[in-house]
């Protein structure tokens, strides 16, 4: 049966090699990061794996730092094809998928197993969420890891949620701005490509990213200090416009999809060592580190269980349901 599947796979490329000369097909991504960014690096082991494989019966071309959408227009820009691919934050589907911000539950996912359990392909966390973006016309091709959220702010450590009373806080999903709310500070959301600004002008007091864009928007010369809060999973994902994909041939669309297996593999695997580099280099330009001790993260823990309450009663049986799926991980 594997060596059927494997004869099948080659056959659908070997169709796509024989497309006439000169009928390349186009496909634009959109990226909000900077290319140099591990999210931007990981699309170019895309579009050389691309590229190579269809022998550029298929081009790959990559639109970084939002030159065309920011991060919250992607979804709707992909869904409705104004462009074929794009890279958004995964809480970007919040609007329509509600379940979305399971990876921003307080703590549910504080380790790297359980992540990568939730988030590799099939998973009954990701396998609902997956089928639930096509709904909105954009098809999944691959999750790209960016790493745990951690806190910046100038001069001190955000110790513990007493810390965050009366700050403004940077956020970018609902489910972190609920978790802001409940200890007692004002969340503003705030897209990836403004934060430099938002710190700089003091907007915010408070900065939420992963550590790796800290490193690639150099963001040591507007905030000084990092709490490793580990509080929620950043996810990123790479969608194609469905109607795109549906009229792409079965060897274009084995390429793709084998191109991005293989860079999800990449990123997933890498991002842990991304973090490590990336929390060094901060520091090196001057930037305090601080992690929570047990006692400080059982704070965090009991202040901010009503988010969850919360977010239970209003994400339907689909957020039920990937919320027990990934308890059922823990065990």
């Amino acid at each position: 049966m594997k060596r059927f599947a494997t004869l099948l796979s080659a056959a659908a490329i070997l169709a796509a090699l024989a497309q006439p000369a000169g009928a390349e097909t186009k496909l634009r991504i959109s990226l909000q990061l900077p290319l140099k960014s591990h999210l931007g690096q990981n699309l170019l082991v895309f579009k050389d794996e691309v590229e190579s494989a269809s022998r550029g019966d298929l081009v790959v071309e990559i639109y970084d730092s939002a030159q065309l959408y920011k991060d919250k227009e992607v979804p709707q820009a992909v869904g409705t094809g104004q462009i074929e691919m794009g890279v958004a934050s995964l809480t970007r589907y919040v609007g329509d998928i509600p379940a979305v911000d399971v990876f921003y539950m307080p703590f549910l996912f504080n380790t790297e197993d359980l992540v990568r359990k939730a988030t590799a392909p099939g998973s009954p966390v990701r396998q609902p969420i997956d089928e639930a973006i096509l709904g909105t016309g954009g098809r999944v091709l691959w999750w790209q890891a960016y790493g745990a959220n951690v806190l910046l702010s100038k001069g001190t450590p955000i110790k513990t949620p007493a810390d965050m009373k009366s700050k403004k806080a940077r956020v970018y999903s609902k489910a972190l701005g609920t978790w802001v709310e409940t200890l007692g500070g004002a969340p503003t959301i705030v897209s990836g490509s403004e934060q430099y600004i938002a710190y700089q002008r003091g907007t915010v007091d408070i900065g939420m990213t992963g550590v790796s864009g800290v490193k690639s928007r150099k963001l040591w010369d507007v905030m000084d200090t990092i709490t490793a809060t580990n509080n929620a999973d950043i996810e990123f994902i790479v969608v194609v416009n469905d109607k795109f994909w549906q009229g792409l041939n079965d060897g274009q669309r084995a390429i793709i999809t084998g191109a991005a297996r293989k860079a999800e593999i990449a990123v997933r695997d890498a991002v842990a060592g991304i973090e490590t580099e990336a929390f060094e280099i901060a520091k090196k330009n001057g930037m305090t580190v601080y992690r929570p001790n047990a006692v400080e993260v059982d704070l965090w823990r009991s202040a901010s269980q009503p988010v969850i309450d919360q977010w239970l009663g209003n994400s339907g049986a689909l957020g039920k349901q990937v919320y027990e799926a990934a308890l059922s991980l823990r065990m």
